[in-house]
C-alpha cells in the first residue's frame, strides 16, 4: 500500500510539473497576439455603451475557445464562461472595453483616427486609459486557460462596457452588470480586476488593502442671478462673482472641515457655463464638479456641507443657488482577506521585489459595484517604458498617453497565477 502511494504521488507531481511547464509555455507564446489584439483595439476604439465591434471580436474570440458566451449584457457587455475539469468555486476576472472623447497625439502606427460627435462637439476618440491592454490581456487569459483548465471550478470572463460612464440619460458599466445578474448563474466567489499604470514601471505590480481608489460623485450646481449690463453691475446680481465665491468656499470644506489625516478627499468644479457676451451679466451659470473621497463618513460630511454652503453663499450676494450630487460611484475597496490571499500570486508571478504596497488614489472605478456584492480585489500593473521617468510620462485620459506593450504579458502571468491559486486552495 505504502509502495502504491508514493507511485501515485510522483505521478501527479510529474504531471503537475508538465502541466506547469506547458502552462509557462502557452503565457509566453500568447505574447504576439496580445500585442496585435491590442493594437487592433487601439486602432478601432468605440465610446462607452457603442462598443459594438469590439464586443463582436470579444465573443468571437471567445467562442473559437469553445466557452459559453453571453453577448449584450449591460447593452455591450460579453461573458465568457470555461469550466475547469472538476466542480470547484467560480472566480470572475473583469476587463472594462470603453474608449474616451480624446484626440491621439502620439506618434504609433496604430494611433486612432476615429473620430465622432460627443455631447454636441466633434472629437476624436481614443483607448487614453489603457482598456484596450485590458481587452488584450484578458483574452489571452482566456486562451491560456482554455488549453490548460486542469483546474477544480470555474472562470467567469466579464468585458465590461461603459466603465468611464454611460452618456447623460442611458445607465451602464459595471453597475448595470450587477443588475443584469454578471455575478450570478454560476455565483461568483471572487472577482479580480487590473489596470494597467502608465506611469508605473513595466515588471511592477502595485496592490493596496481596503479603500485602493475613491468613490467619485458628480455635482451641479446652478446659480441665479439678475442679468444687467456689464457698465452697471449694480444695478444687478452677477452670478459669475457668486459663483467665484462658491468655489472659493467649497475647497474649505476640504482645508478646514475634512479630517484629512484620515483620508483624502477632493472638491474639483470642471465646467462652468454662463454669459452671451462679453457686456452683460447674465442671469445664471452652471457649476459642474466632482467629489471624491475614500472614507463614506467624509462623504457624507461633504455631500451635506455643500447643501448647507452653496445657497447660503449665494443668499450673502443676493443670488440663488441649487446643488444636486449624484450617488455616484462607490469606493474601490478590496477585501482585506482575498487580498492576503492573493498576495502570494502577485509575489510568483513578478517576484516578491516588484510587488509594490500603494497608498489609495483619488481615481474611481466602477470595479467597485462588483466589490459590493462578492470580495474582489484589484491591482494595477506597470506600462511605463523603464526609460522614462515618471514625472515624464503622460498621465491618462490624456491625447498622449502611451503604454509600452512589453508590460501586457505580465497581466495574463498575473491573472492566469491567481486563478490557478485562488481555485487550487
Amino acid at each position: 500500500m505504502k509502495r502504491i502511494l508514493i507511485t501515485v504521488v510522483i505521478a501527479l507531481t510529474v504531471n503537475f510539473g508538465w502541466a506547469q511547464k506547458n502552462l509557462k509555455k502557452d503565457i509566453e507564446n500568447i505574447e504576439p497576439k496580445v500585442i496585435e489584439w491590442r493594437r487592433h483595439f487601439h486602432e478601432n476604439p468605440e465610446l462607452s455603451n457603442r462598443e459594438f465591434n469590439t464586443a463582436k471580436k470579444i465573443a468571437d474570440h471567445l467562442k473559437s475557445l469553445g466557452m459559453t458566451v453571453k453577448t449584450g449584457v449591460a447593452k455591450t457587455g460579453v461573458i465568457g464562461i470555461l469550466k475547469g475539469r472538476k466542480p470547484g468555486k467560480v472566480v470572475a476576472l473583469r476587463a472594462d472595453i470603453d474608449a474616451l472623447p480624446v484626440t491621439e497625439r502620439t506618434d504609433v502606427p496604430f494611433k486612432s483616427n476615429v473620430t465622432t460627435e460627443f455631447l454636441g462637439t466633434q472629437t476624436g476618440v481614443m483607448h487614453a486609459c489603457g482598456h484596450d491592454t485590458h481587452i488584450a490581456i484578458l483574452m489571452g487569459v482566456a486562451e491560456v486557460l482554455a488549453k490548460n483548465n486542469n483546474f477544480p471550478g470555474t472562470v467567469k470572463f466579464i468585458f465590461q462596457p461603459a466603465e468611464e460612464g454611460a452618456p447623460p440619460g442611458e445607465e451602464g458599466g459595471a453597475e448595470l452588470m450587477v443588475k443584469e445578474g454578471a455575478l450570478e448563474n454560476p455565483k461568483v466567489d471572487a472577482i479580480f480586476g487590473l489596470h494597467i499604470g502608465a506611469g508605473i514601471d513595466v515588471g511592477k505590480i502595485q496592490y493596496k488593502p481596503g479603500g485602493a481608489m475613491a468613490a467619485a460623485q458628480r455635482f451641479v450646481i446652478n446659480v441665479k442671478g439678475k442679468q444687467t449690463h456689464g457698465s452697471s453691475p449694480w444695478s444687478g446680481v452677477d452670478p459669475i462673482v457668486v459663483s467665484a465665491k462658491i468655489i472659493d468656499g467649497l475647497q474649505t470644506i476640504i482645508s478646514r472641515e475634512s479630517p484629512l489625516t484620515q483620508e483624502a478627499a477632493v472638491i474639483s468644479v470642471g465646467k462652468i457655463s454662463g454669459g452671451t457676451r462679453n457686456n452683460i451679466i447674465p442671469e445664471s451659470t452652471e457649476l459642474i464638479g466632482t467629489i471624491r473621497t475614500l472614507d463614506y463618513n467624509m462623504q457624507k460630511l461633504i455631500n451635506n456641507r455643500m447643501k448647507e454652503m452653496v445657497p447660503a453663499i449665494a443668499k450673502a450676494y443676493n443670488a440663488e443657488a441649487t446643488v444636486s450630487i449624484a450617488k455616484g460611484v462607490p469606493i474601490t475597496y478590496n477585501n482585506l482577506e482575498l487580498t492576503a490571499k492573493t498576495l502570494p500570486s502577485l509575489e510568483k508571478a513578478v517576484g516578491k521585489e516588484n510587488v509594490i504596497l500603494s497608498k489609495a488614489i483619488t481615481g474611481a472605478e466602477d470595479f467597485s459595484f462588483f466589490q459590493q456584492q462578492v470580495p474582489g480585489f484589484y491591482f494595477f500593473i506597470g506600462g511605463k517604458p523603464l526609460d522614462t521617468k515618471t514625472e515624464d510620462a503622460a498621465p491618462h485620459h490624456t491625447p498622449d498617453f502611451y503604454i509600452d506593450e512589453s508590460g501586457l504579458i505580465l497581466g495574463v502571468k498575473t491573472f492566469t497565477q491567481i486563478v490557478y491559486d485562488y481555485l487550487g486552495k
